[in-house]
């Protein structure tokens, strides 16, 4: 039987569907978002379901099905292969947003490069960019190899039938919002053509066991562009974050079917592409000012790697009325926690001064061990008394004052310790338990007051 098409409207920025145009969507709120579509009516003729295999589906006993371990790809970059999870797994479907002209087409080139390489085909298909414009881009990062296809293309069914003839083992779509489904009568990035052709590109991955890179674009809040359900219908979710006036970027995975989301991987920008930062403490302590007030260290976590980071604090008296926080890098309602908990524990006069905090380097912090570092570089800037270029900070503050243990603290200390700090402040319930490096002093502390009277003895 034919298709009937019937009309809706869909709103472009979260995907509510409705049969009437509206001006503002009742599910998102936004404005002039509601675009006419055309719907397939399909129909109603029985048809067996299939699975990504091409085999008609069927129910299994869970003591029946056979797990086999899952073969990855690694890349010449670490950093990416950390971030994976160890690795590109076959027939995975991998999302990477990031802010325009952050590096997202550099880095992938570089992957594929990489990939191929090891004797991989490796087909990169654009829709924003022509064949001369991709091959200057690859004589500037030394991208060369025999098996290397460009296909400047849009049409969703004409990738599928390059892809079947060529038949390679990693495919590039740069980007998912310009490509256009034939059977959707609908505009290219509309959430219909969006959420279509991803459906089309996730079938060719798990049916040919082909891993497919789709690139998205980002809203100006951050979030990738088209229906929230296209983060859903991916294996892998990577940002691509950083500034563009900047050299450092760092690739962030916040879902992962083959690996943890906790990871990060940092890059460095140049005229030759993207270098991996193997040790990422060093280059966000680097450019650290000695003898400054207001600064401190501490050890964070992002993942199962220990990262030294700097966070500052300016503490000035108000101009008006209400004292002003702000926060970059930093979660804006953990830095109001610790002022109010330092203004009733410690005594520090807060209420009438302006508070800005930054976390150095680019790198967003937002765990529970960076409270005592936050307390202690918000008392070094109200007190205008520097900190000891070789301390460093751990810990969480509860709102009585207290410092409470956090986890993996060996891992931590044993990165300040590489770095060349002497001493670490910890919780005192982590001192016992495990064994101490040599060589740096672990001062345990149990509260808030306790530890800015041992940073700064001269100010009690």
């Amino acid at each position: 039987m034919a298709k009937k098409r019937s009309i809706k409207y869909v709103c472009q920025a979260c995907g509510y569907e409705s049969p009437k145009w509206l001006g503002r969507c009742p599910n998102c709120g936004a404005w002039n978002q509601m675009e006419e579509e055309k719907e397939a009516v399909i129909s109603k003729t029985h048809q067996p379901r299939v699975n990504f295999t091409g085999k008609t589906a069927e129910a299994v006993a869970i003591q029946d099905i056979k797990i086999e371990d899952i073969p990855r790809t690694p890349t010449d970059m670490e950093e990416v292969n950390h971030v994976l999870g160890g690795g590109i797994v076959p027939g995975s479907l991998i999302l990477i947003g990031g802010d325009p002209g952050i590096g997202k087409s550099t880095l992938l080139l570089q992957i594929s490069a990489q990939i191929n390489n090891k004797n991989i085909p490796v087909l990169y298909v654009s829709g924003e960019e022509s064949s001369g414009q991709i091959k200057m881009r690859a004589e500037r990062l030394g991208v060369k190899g025999s098996d290397f296809y460009i296909y400047p293309e849009t049409d969703v069914d004409s990738i599928n039938e390059t892809i079947e003839r060529l038949k390679p083992k990693l495919v590039i779509i740069d980007s998912i919002q310009t490509m256009i489904k034939g059977s959707n009568d609908s505009a290219a990035g509309s959430v219909s053509q969006v959420r279509e052709a991803t459906q089309e590109f996730m079938r060719i991955a798990k049916t040919n066991n082909i891993a497919i890179f789709i690139v998205g674009h980002v809203t100006k809040e951050g979030n990738i562009a088209g229906p929230r359900m296209l983060e859903h219908m991916v294996d892998t979710v990577l940002y691509f974050e950083g500034d563009r006036h900047h050299t450092f970027r760092i690739l962030r995975a916040v879902k992962n079917r083959f690996g943890s989301t906790n990871e990060i991987g940092v890059f460095e920008m140049n005229e030759g592409g993207l270098r991996e930062v193997s040790n990422p403490s060093e280059m966000f302590l680097e450019e650290r000012l000695a003898g400054a007030s207001g600064s401190a260290i501490v050890a964070s976590m992002e993942g199962t790697r220990p990262i030294l980071a700097e966070i500052q604090c300016l503490i000035t008296p108000t101009v008006f009325g209400n004292a002003r926080r702000t926060a970059s890098g930093l979660d804006h309602n953990r830095v109001s926690l610790i002022l109010a908990v330092l203004e009733k524990r410690a005594g520090l006069l807060l209420q009438n001064q302006d508070a800005y905090f930054k976390s150095t380097g680019g790198v967003r912090l937002d765990e529970p061990a960076i409270d005592l570092s936050l307390a202690v570089s918000v008392a070094s800037s109200y007190w205008d008394t520097d900190t000891s270029a070789t301390e460093c900070f751990v810990g969480e503050i509860g709102l009585t004052g207290e410092i409470r243990r956090v986890n993996r603290i060996e891992q931590r200390v044993n990165e300040a310790k590489k770095l060349g700090f002497t001493k670490v402040y910890i919780p005192k319930n982590n001192l016992s338990g495990w064994r101490h490096p040599e060589g740096i002093e672990l001062i345990g502390v149990a509260s808030v007051q306790e530890t800015l009277r041992k940073v700064f003895p001269n100010r009690n």
